[in-house]
C-alpha cells in the first residue's frame, strides 16, 4: 500500500490560490482582521461595500473604516477572548463614505493565527427592500384601478358641473359670482387630482426599455431643479463616471428623479439647504421584473439625500403608499409614482431618514450592449 504523499509547496500554493478565488467570488463582504486591528484581507464584495480597493484597505485598521462605537469592534474583541464564533444581527454600519447599511455580522477566530478574526458582513435590509417594493407595486396597481374608475364615473360629470357654473355666472350679481367661481375652482382641483392619479394607469411596454445613461438623466433633472424650484439650494454631485448604462426608459427615469429631487428640495431648509446626489456600483440582488424571462441584477445605486427634518417614524414604512404625505396640502401621490416608475423597470427604492439626513436609495438594473438587461 502506497504511503500518503506529503503536500509540497506547489500543492499548498494551489490551495491558497483556490481559497482566495473562493473568497473573492463570495457575494458577501469578508474581512480578515489582525491582532492589532489591521486589515489583512478583503474580498471583492468588501471592496465594494467600503468603496475602496484592497491595496488601500490593507494600509488601514478596522477602526479606520467603522465608527469607534461600532458593535463590530466589540464583537471582534469578544471572539478573540472566547476563541469561538459569534454572530450579531441588525448591526448598523453608517459612515460618510459608504452611507448606512443594516448588517448581520458573523465573526470567527482563525485557529492557526492567534488574534486574527474573520468577519463576514451580510446585508439584512435587501429582503425588506424587495418586500416593500413589491408591496408598493400592489398599492400603485390599486390606485391605477381607482383612477380608471374615477375618470369614467366622476371626471366626465365634473366637466358638466363646471360648465353649468360658468353659465350661471353670466346671469348672477357680483356677490353670487364668488360662489360659482368657488365651484369652478373646486372642480378644477378635483380633476387635477384625478389627472395625477391617472399617471399610475397602464404598464410600460417592454419595447420602450433600453440602455440609458443615468448621468445624463441626472444632469437633466438637476438642470431643471437649479433653474426653478431648487434655485436657492446647494447641490453636491458624487458620481462614478465608470457606471454602465441602466436598463430603463429615459423619460420615465427623468420623471422619477425629478419627483425625488423636488421632494428633497421641499424638505430641505430654505437657508443652508443642500441636496446630495450620488451614483455607485455595488453587488446587487436578483429580482423578478414584469415581462422578464430571468431575474434582473440591481448593481447600480443612485441616492438622493437632503438635510431636512426627516420623515416621522410613524410614516417611514408607508411613505410610498398612495395618499400618505407630510406636506400641508400635499396629495401623497409623488413618491408612490416614483415607486411605480422604478418598479416598472425592475428596480427597488428604499428610504433611510433621520433629522438632517434623509436618503432615498434606488437600486437599478444594468443594461448590456444591444439594449438587453444584463444577466
Amino acid at each position: 500500500m502506497n504511503a500518503a504523499r506529503e503536500p509540497n509547496r506547489s500543492d499548498r500554493e494551489s490551495v491558497a490560490v483556490d481559497c482566495a478565488a473562493v473568497l473573492g467570488a463570495l457575494p458577501d463582504p469578508v474581512l480578515v482582521i489582525g491582532g492589532r486591528e489591521e486589515i489583512l484581507y478583503a474580498n471583492n464584495a468588501a471592496e465594494q461595500l467600503f468603496q475602496a480597493s484592497f491595496a488601500y484597505l490593507r494600509t488601514k485598521a478596522l477602526t479606520d473604516i467603522v465608527p469607534h462605537d461600532s458593535p463590530i469592534l466589540l464583537l471582534v474583541e469578544r471572539v478573540r477572548r472566547s476563541v469561538s464564533s459569534m454572530s450579531q444581527h441588525a448591526v448598523r454600519l453608517d459612515t460618510p463614505r459608504i452611507g448606512e447599511h443594516l448588517l448581520r455580522v458573523d465573526a470567527a477566530p482563525m485557529s492557526e493565527d492567534q488574534g486574527r478574526v474573520v468577519l463576514m458582513l451580510q446585508e439584512q435590509s435587501i429582503a425588506g427592500k424587495i418586500d416593500r417594493s413589491l408591496t408598493h407595486r400592489d398599492a400603485t396597481r390599486s390606485v391605477s384601478a381607482m383612477a380608471a374608475l374615477l375618470a369614467h364615473e366622476i371626471k366626465n360629470p365634473l366637466s358638466g358641473v363646471r360648465g353649468a357654473a360658468q353659465l350661471l355666472e353670466q346671469s348672477l350679481g357680483p356677490e353670487d359670482v364668488q360662489l360659482t367661481r368657488l365651484i369652478v375652482e373646486e372642480t378644477d382641483r378635483i380633476v387635477g387630482l384625478i389627472d395625477r392619479m391617472e399617471a399610475f394607469a397602464g404598464e410600460m411596454p417592454l419595447d420602450a426599455l433600453g440602455p440609458v445613461n443615468i448621468h445624463e438623466v441626472l444632469e437633466r433633472v438637476l438642470a431643471l431643479a437649479r433653474a426653478g424650484f431648487a434655485s436657492h439650494l446647494r447641490f453636491i454631485e458624487r458620481y462614478d463616471p465608470s457606471l454602465p448604462p441602466v436598463y430603463g426608459n429615459g423619460d420615465r427615469l427623468i420623471q422619477a428623479f425629478l419627483n425625488l429631487v423636488k421632494n428633497a428640495a421641499e424638505a430641505a431648509p430654505p437657508d443652508g439647504g443642500e441636496i446630495v446626489v450620488t451614483t455607485a456600483y455595488q453587488h446587487g440582488v436578483r429580482l423578478a421584473a414584469p415581462g422578464a424571462d430571468a431575474p434582473m441584477q440591481l448593481p447600480l445605486v443612485v441616492t438622493v439625500q437632503d438635510n431636512g427634518p426627516g420623515v416621522p417614524d410613524d410614516l417611514r414604512r408607508h411613505i410610498f403608499d398612495p395618499f400618505v404625505t407630510t406636506k400641508r396640502g400635499g396629495t401623497g401621490l409623488g413618491l408612490p409614482l416614483v415607486a411605480k416608475l422604478i418598479g416598472e423597470i425592475g428596480g427597488v427604492i428604499d428610504l433611510d431618514s433621520r433629522p438632517r439626513r434623509t436618503i432615498f436609495r434606488i437600486l437599478l438594473p444594468m443594461a448590456r450592449e444591444g439594449g438587453c438587461q444584463h444577466d
